[in-house]
Parts: C-alpha cells; sequence; structure tokens
C-alpha cells in the first residue's frame, strides 16, 4: 500500500537544503524563485541551510536533518522543495525519524533523490521526483516542467497524464538568462533497445543512479521489504538518471544493483539524457543499455524527461504507471492507487 500526499492551492511551501545550500553569490536566485512562486498564490518559508554553504553542503549532518524533519512536522508547510541537489544528502538519512515523517510531498531531484528513494523505501510514503525550487525562478514555466503542480494536486484513487517534452536544454547557460530558465534548444526522443514502439508498466522508483546505487545493501536501500510490505510484489519500472559516470562507471553500478537483488520483479527500465555516459574504450553507454536489457529480459528506455538535462517530468515513486513510446515520444500515466 502506498500512502499518497495532496497539495493543496496557495500551499505553504518549505524550502530547506538537506545537501547543498546556496551560497550568497547566488542568494538573488532564492529570491527570484520565491518571488515567482508567490505569484502563483503560494506562501514559502525558508530555513536557515538554504542560504548557507560550506565545504560542499549547507551545514554540519545534525542541523540539516533537524531542519529537515522541523519542516515535515510543520503542518502550516504542505511540501518540501530543496534549492536543489548537492553532493553529501547520504550524511543525514541515518539521522532521520522515519516513523514520525508526515504525509506530505517532496520533490527534487539529484543529490535529494536518495532522500526521496529512502523515505517511499521505508514508509511507503510516495515522493516526487522532478524539479528543483531554483529552476522554479522563470517567468514562463514551460509545460513539461509546469506539471508538477498538476501531478502533486492529483488525488489518492486519480490519475495523471504527462507527455514528453519537445526539446531539452543540451548545456546550462546561467550567463544567457531565459525567461523559462532553460534554453530549450534541441529535439526531444525517447529511444529504445529494441528500437521498436514500447510499452511498460509497473510501480516507479528511482533516481540518481550516481547516488542511490550507495543504499543497496542498506536499510534505505531494502527493495524486497519494500516489495513485499508496500507493492505486494507487484513489478518495479525503474528510472535512473546519470549526473557524472561513464559508460563503465554506469555498468558497475547497474551490476551492483543486479547483485544487491534490486531487479527482482523488474518490469522494465528507463533512463534519462545525460551529458555525462563517457565512453570509455570504445565502450559506448548504449551497449551498457542493450547489456542491461538482455539480462533482465525486459524492454530499455533512454534519453527520457528526467535529470541534468531538462525539463524532466514529475515521477511519483510509488505510484503505478504505464509508459508508452511511439515514434520517438513518450506519454507517462500515473495511477495514485
Amino acid at each position: 500500500m502506498i500512502t499518497y500526499p495532496l497539495l493543496n492551492k496557495n500551499a505553504k511551501i518549505g524550502v530547506m537544503s538537506p545537501s547543498s545550500g546556496v551560497p550568497a553569490e547566488l542568494h538573488h536566485l532564492l529570491d527570484q524563485s520565491s518571488n515567482r512562486i508567490k505569484k502563483k498564490g503560494y506562501s514559502v518559508s525558508f530555513g536557515e541551510t538554504a542560504w548557507t554553504q560550506e565545504k560542499a553542503k549547507a551545514a554540519s549532518a545534525d542541523v540539516r536533518a533537524s531542519e529537515f524533519m522541523k519542516m515535515m512536522s510543520d503542518d502550516a508547510i504542505g511540501i518540501v522543495i530543496p534549492p536543489w541537489g548537492g553532493e553529501l544528502i547520504l550524511e543525514i538519512l541515518e539521522l532521520l525519524d522515519f516513523e514520525n515523517i508526515k504525509n506530505k510531498w517532496v520533490l527534487g531531484y539529484s543529490d535529494t533523490s536518495a532522500l526521496l528513494f529512502a523515505i517511499t523505501v521505508k514508509t511507503g510514503i510516495a515522493t516526487a521526483h522532478g524539479t528543483n525550487f531554483i529552476d522554479l525562478r522563470g517567468e514562463y514555466w514551460d509545460e513539461t516542467t509546469a506539471m508538477w503542480e498538476k501531478t502533486l494536486f492529483t488525488p489518492k484513487g486519480g490519475s495523471i497524464i504527462q507527455t514528453s517534452s519537445e526539446k531539452f536544454q543540451k548545456e546550462w547557460s546561467h550567463d544567457q538568462p531565459s525567461p523559462f530558465v532553460f534554453h530549450l534548444t534541441e529535439p526531444t526522443r525517447w529511444n529504445t533497445v529494441s528500437r521498436k514502439n514500447e510499452r511498460l508498466e509497473g510501480r516507479l522508483l528511482g533516481g540518481c543512479i550516481d547516488i542511490i546505487q550507495h543504499l543497496a545493501g542498506t536499510e534505505f536501500g531494502d527493495i524486497t521489504a519494500f516489495q513485499e510490505k508496500h507493492l505486494g510484489n507487484e513489478p518495479i519500472l525503474w528510472y535512473f538518471e546519470n549526473c557524472d559516470l561513464t559508460s563503465t562507471g554506469l555498468r558497475r553500478a547497474l551490476i551492483g544493483l543486479k547483485l544487491s537483488g534490486w531487479f527482482n520483479h523488474c518490469s522494465g527500465v528507463m533512463f534519462g539524457r545525460s551529458a555525462a555516459n563517457t565512453p570509455v574504450n570504445g565502450y559506448h553507454v548504449e551497449e551498457v543499455y542493450n547489456e542491461l536489457s538482455m539480462e533482465l529480459k525486459v524492454p530499455v528506455v533512454f534519453d527520457i524527461d528526467c535529470g541534468h538535462q531538462p525539463p524532466q517530468m514529475t515521477f511519483i515513486n510509488g505510484a503505478y504507471a504505464e509508459v508508452e513510446i511511439a515514434e520517438g515520444k513518450g506519454i507517462l500515466k500515473q495511477f495514485f492507487n
């Protein structure tokens, strides 16, 4: 059984940094996002960790964990959205009181995905892999990014459909501001290992593989217990995005997850676009995808709207999903049941 939070109109958004905070020279980005989101009818409550950054983290693990739990227990806050990801969110997981985490949305990606993953696996509460708070500062939201609202407004028992983007951002250009934040210049195409149209379904689970691979073999990555307790052994439809791994690094990560049993009861695997995936000695990422598909005997999809080459869909950890890929376009339907 999966528990689904519900975002209400005009909710108060809690902004704190479970991983990296925002350095002083970029505080204006927090102000811009706050101003934009307030124009949408929301209110914003900043934690101190949003404004601090030193030695690869916003604050000590104790401080970050405490501030996160404080926001999660505050009934006035309807959702927590970190400014962005970072490097060391793994430090706080053992300090969190998962038994007392309330049914409230947490939204983000990159390093934040380890927190999202742990919450869903440990508690059965759905979490949202999607935009960061900083990325909401644009004068406009592109259609793909904007779906975070409608998705999180979906009530239990309901469903929501998202479609693949028309174009994506190849690289970041912070020195050239865009009304949409992102510079959407490259045509989006969802690809399949089979090179045919595909249909996948299962319970969604995933995140940034650089980070969540380290949860395998821990209580925060006990997929066997999660499937038995919360999914009734339904198949998992995995989604991953790669921030920094080379092709061999990604291959090693996937082998580790397979050996840890993560891909037992797997119905398919989806990979986000990535500027990483650097070939090693002629070994390309497409070969990694091919090998995984053959080994698991499941369809593998790649270049989906997920990760560090935005925009990205809002994937709900724990939701039942039906995914259709046809002629390079993707449709994601999520059921909150």
